[in-house]
């Protein structure tokens, strides 16, 4: 038995309350990866083209005022 098989088998014994509260944890987990990886890319300048194509709208008056 694999290593994920493991942990979904002790998943279906968790009670509601801890399905719950591991839910909670990985979605936390994965924000917080999510913000490192983002924080990462934009010290790395792979976000660089996004900002400039924004820039090129604005300039070109593609844009409103919300």
């Amino acid at each position: 038995m694999s290593t994920v098989e493991q942990i979904e088998a002790a998943i279906l014994k968790l009670s509601p309350q801890e399905l719950s509260q591991l839910a909670d944890w990985v979605l936390d987990l994965d924000d917080r990866r999510w913000d490192e990886q983002i924080e990462r890319d934009i010290a790395t300048g792979k976000l660089d083209f996004l900002a400039r194509e924004a820039l090129a709208e604005f300039a070109a008056g593609n844009c409103r005022t919300l």
